[in-house]
C-alpha cells in the first residue's frame, strides 16, 4: 500500500513524548485500514499522535497522550485469555544520511507489504508513521506480528516497535 498524505499537523514533537497503552478505545484517526491476517480482523489506525492497532484482544496505542506516563517499554509481555502478546520498542538517534535511509526502508517495507498503512505528515517527506502486519504461524499456533516506525526528522530519531500476538 502506498503512503497516504495525512492532512493534519504532526503532533509528536519528540520520540521521548510517546506513551504506550493497551487500554484505550479508538482515538480520532487520520487514516484507517481494516485487514484480515491469518483469519483475524486487524484494524490499523494512524493518529495525529502516532498509531493504534486493534487485533483480537489487543488494543495497542503508541502515541503522544496528554496526562499519560511518557516512555515506551523496552519489552513487555501480556497474556490475555487464550493469547500471548509481546511488545518491544527501540529508539535510534541517527545522522542525516542514515536517518533518510531508514525512513526510505520503512516506506519501502510498507509499500511492498500486503497489509500495511503508512502516512506522511505535512512539512517533511521524512515525517512518517508506518505499520506493517503479517501472519506468523508457528506450528499449530496461529498468530500475527506487526512492526511500526515513527520518524522525527527534526532531531533524527526513529522509534521502531515490534508486536507479536499468538494463540496459546
Amino acid at each position: 500500500m502506498h503512503a497516504v498524505s495525512l492532512q493534519a499537523a504532526y503532533l509528536d514533537t519528540a520520540a521521548d513524548q510517546l506513551c504506550f497503552s493497551l487500554d484505550l478505545t479508538e482515538l480520532p484517526a487520520l487514516a484507517e485500514r481494516e485487514v484480515s491476517v491469518g483469519g483475524l480482523a486487524v484494524r490499523l489506525r494512524l493518529l495525529g499522535a502516532s498509531h493504534q492497532v486493534f487485533a483480537g484482544p489487543v488494543r495497542e496505542t503508541v502515541a503522544c497522550l496528554p496526562e499519560a506516563v511518557r516512555g515506551l517499554p523496552t519489552t513487555l509481555t501480556r497474556r490475555p485469555a487464550g493469547w500471548t502478546y509481546d511488545f518491544s520498542a527501540v529508539t535510534a538517534c541517527l545522522g542525516p544520511g542514515e536517518f533518510s535511509a531508514r525512513v526510505a526502508d520503512a516506506l519501502s517495507r510498507a509499500d511492498e507489504a500486503e497489509h500495511s498503512l503508512c502516512g506522511v505528515f505535512p512539512g517533511s517527506p521524512e515525517a512518517v508513521t508506518a505499520v506493517v502486519v503479517e501472519a506468523c504461524d508457528e506450528g499449530s499456533r496461529p498468530g500475527l506480528a506487526w512492526r511500526t516506525w515513527h520518524s522525527y526528522p527534526q532531531d533524527g530519531h526513529i522509534v521502531s516497535t515490534h508486536s507479536r500476538l499468538e494463540a496459546r
